[in-house]
């Protein structure tokens, strides 16, 4: 289990779960019993990759998704938005991290959602882009992949510093600054690696 990590910011709301006051973003670990459902893992990043894609996209949209290390622990970052789920418009961004091991796995998961008028961060990057035809591009881990939501130029992290306060921007901003402050529970750390299953597939 992930024992600390920088809350800064924001205040327990009720067990493994915080939030902040003002911009209502949210933070929760929970941890799962029983080894990840997932057919591929660290040992075929590019299968692994595809696989995500295809299961965020009948929701949203993956981002990206990449391993990391943290507190010694091999982990997935996952990066991922969706339409919001109690408005008509609007989109939810959320960082996922998953720790996983072969007899149960943590998922840490940052959300931020999009409030008051929606879509500005896209619109403002289409007039600034002079409106371009390739504004919605292929998806980077399986071009012919077509989900609920689009993979577009706005989700790159490269816009972030000019809208510092999107939901996308935050998600990205809160993972880089945090990760480095998590610490893992060393019993957990000591279980065996996750091996995925090609039969879970």
């Amino acid at each position: 289990m992930i024992t600390h990590f920088d809350t800064t910011g924001f205040r327990l709301v009720q067990d493994h779960t915080w939030q902040h006051p003002h911009t209502g973003d949210q933070i929760t670990v929970e941890l799962v019993p029983g080894p990840l459902n997932e057919p591929y893992w660290l040992e075929d990043l590019a299968a692994m990759r595809r696989k995500l894609a295809h299961s965020y996209g009948e929701a949203g949209c993956l981002i990206e998704a990449t391993p990391v290390e943290i507190d010694g622990v091999p982990a997935v970052y996952q990066l991922s938005k969706f339409p919001h789920p109690a408005a008509p418009t609007g989109q939810v961004f959320s960082a996922t991290l998953y720790l996983a091991k072969s007899t149960c796995f943590v998922v840490m998961t940052y959300l931020a959602e999009e409030q008051g008028i929606t879509g500005m961060r896209e619109a403002q990057l289409n007039v600034q882009l002079g409106m371009p035809k390739n504004w919605v591009l292929p998806h980077p881990y399986d071009p012919e992949l077509r989900g609920r939501l689009p993979f577009h130029r706005g989700d790159d992290p490269a816009w972030d510093t000019q809208f510092p306060e999107h939901p996308l921007s935050r998600v990205r901003a809160w993972f880089g600054r945090t990760a480095g402050t998590i610490q893992v529970d060393p019993a957990f750390a000591a279980l065996p690696d996750f091996v995925p299953s090609r039969g879970s597939d």
